[in-house]
């Protein structure tokens, strides 16, 4: 077997680690310190599979014909309840204590706008989603 191609085989890959992220300030342990989240990567399959829940056919008025539209609000909903190991989103107690039942609504519920949007910002990043290309890409791209 090719040298260059054992660096590919399963054994040998780098495995994504979760990564732990202060989504906000506002939930603190004991002793005042911010407490982290964690936030796992998906595999393809997984993002695969959130992706197909997005999807809808939706009939073009006056033909028979049909369009797919994508979903991007649940697609984004999705992906966060996904990656969000901790904490457990679907736990029933953390749900009762915000009077909400699901994932998506208790994380509507726990975060600010501004907080939900930077929590899917670093979701994106961890899986790998370019948020900006840098001036060395775009450089790079140029060539």
């Amino acid at each position: 077997m090719d040298n260059n191609l054992v660096a590919f085989l399963a054994e040998n890959a780098i495995k994504a680690e979760n990564i732990k992220y202060v989504a906000s300030k506002r939930f603190r342990d004991a002793n005042k310190n911010s407490i982290e989240w964690e936030i796992r990567v998906l595999t393809s399959e997984e993002d695969e599979a959130i992706k197909k829940t997005c999807k809808r056919k939706v009939f073009v008025p006056g033909t028979r014909d049909a369009k797919i539209e994508f979903d991007n609000e649940k697609y984004a909903e999705e992906l966060i309840v996904a990656c969000v190991v901790y904490p457990n989103l679907n736990d029933a107690a953390l749900q009762d204590s915000y009077g909400v039942v699901g994932a998506v609504q208790l994380i509507h519920k726990m975060l600010t706008p501004g907080e939900y949007t930077d929590l899917y910002l670093m979701v994106s990043q961890a899986n790998g989603f370019e948020v900006g290309m840098d001036d060395k890409k775009i450089k790079q791209a140029k060539n």
